[in-house]
């Protein structure tokens, strides 16, 4: 029976704060990251992980840092998905699920969790930038042929040299 008890604390966000140790590896990791640090970040969010793994929040950081600094796709999506399930609600889970995707080059899958990043917190500012940065893609020219087909390629680069204007390279 304890073993059920268990279970379903961990489903009803039980152990959601950290205690200082791991807040505090939590914190220096985020902080490796944005500094682009990757293996000291993965360092010290994985210890965090061991004091705290059913921390939504924490588990998604992980789920980065193991993207960018093992280049793991299925393990770091899996932990950035399951943070997510665990806390739908939270925009910032999205956009690290979203930063896992364009860390291996696959921007549609990026896209969409940013547009639900910001379906949940229109004012974010982060995802706002990035989807921005992205921009959004025209259709295809010819849209019954796969957009990576050579002659929407083609039609799309002599498009893209109309619209952008010639010399404006």
């Amino acid at each position: 029976m304890t073993g059920q008890v268990e279970v379903l604390e961990a489903r009803h966000g039980a152990g959601r704060e950290l205690d200082e140790e791991a807040r505090r590896l939590f914190e220096q990791g985020a902080q490796n990251l944005e500094a682009e640090r990757f293996d000291e970040a993965l360092a010290s969010l994985r210890r965090a992980y061991e004091l705290a793994p059913g921390h939504a929040q924490l588990r998604s950081m992980l789920g980065l840092a193991i993207a960018r600094a093992e280049h793991d796709f299925e393990q770091a999506r899996a932990l950035c998905e399951s943070a997510t399930k665990q806390e739908f609600f939270n925009p910032d889970l999205y956009l690290n699920l979203s930063r896992v995707y364009l860390e291996f080059d696959r921007r549609s899958e990026a896209m969409r969790y940013l547009r639900r990043g910001q379906m949940i917190d229109p004012g974010h500012a982060v995802i706002t930038e990035t989807l921005f940065d992205l921009g959004r893609r025209r259709p295809a020219v010819v849209p019954f042929l796969p957009r990576r087909h050579p002659l929407n390629r083609a039609l799309g680069s002599a498009r893209n040299l109309v619209l952008n204007g010639f010399g404006s390279r």
